[in-house]
């Protein structure tokens, strides 16, 4: 039948898609932002970066623990 045929991909397309989704570790489907780990805490990630640049990776620890706190805060496996 005409009228079956354009339909038959979007069911299928629709079956498809929850069992994509279902593939997904459970921390990907828990993350609380929907972000790239580029983007997640740029305020933390500034001034880690700064303080690098200036000082030295070992005179910053407590700037890159705070940020490696809140990109786990983010959903992101640190």
């Amino acid at each position: 039948m005409p009228g079956q045929g354009p339909s038959a991909p979007t069911a299928a397309a629709a079956a498809a898609a929850p069992a994509a989704r279902g593939d997904q570790p459970a921390a990907a489907q828990n993350k609380p932002a929907k972000c790239k780990a580029c983007c997640a805490c740029p305020e933390t990630k500034r001034a880690r970066d700064e303080c690098i640049v200036l000082n030295g990776e070992e005179h910053c620890r407590p700037l890159i623990e705070a940020h490696k706190q809140c990109m786990r805060d983010m959903g992101f496996n640190i």
